[in-house]
């Protein structure tokens, strides 16, 4: 793909939506594209996980439990949003269900942009700051649920 289209495709993501002109633009510069034949594994459960993957063309099923639980991610779809942000795991393996493009964005890579773009950093902080606030929310909303059961 283009560095254009690269951009684009990012843009596409909610998450570096609000990163804005020219982080976007340093971070699909330095983006590494690898492509995925139908079948090919990305990364397995359980893998340490050091970027987070950018769908650009195809599908990639996401499944953990043994396979029981599986997700589809499209164009578009950001896969690994923690890993750009904390050492982790992967939580589920990736198995391309189509020829796939991704990009890949290294940890080292985000905090770059982060660094050298504080505003846009601060947007960021408070994606995560109001996603954090959702999720705990929503344990909350469930965890009352058990209590009365």
């Amino acid at each position: 793909m283009a560095l254009d289209d690269d951009i684009a495709l990012l843009a596409r993501v909610p998450l570096f939506a609000s990163l804005g002109g020219e982080p976007l633009r340093l971070l699909a510069f330095s983006a590494e594209t690898r492509f995925l034949r139908s079948g090919d594994v990305l990364f397995k459960e359980g893998q340490a996980a050091d970027c987070g993957y950018v769908v650009g063309e195809g599908r990639m099923a996401l499944t953990n439990d043994g396979g029981l639980t599986e997700h589809l991610a499209g164009p578009g779809s950001l896969i690994g949003e923690m890993a750009l942000i904390i050492e982790t795991l992967r939580p589920a393996t990736a198995v391309a269900r189509d020829p796939v493009t991704v990009l890949r964005i290294p940890r080292a890579l985000f905090r770059r942009v982060l660094t050298e773009f504080p505003d846009a950093a601060q947007r960021i902080h408070e994606e995560f700051r109001e996603k954090m606030r959702a999720t705990t929310a929503d344990l909350l909303r469930v965890g009352r649920l058990f209590e009365r059961g």
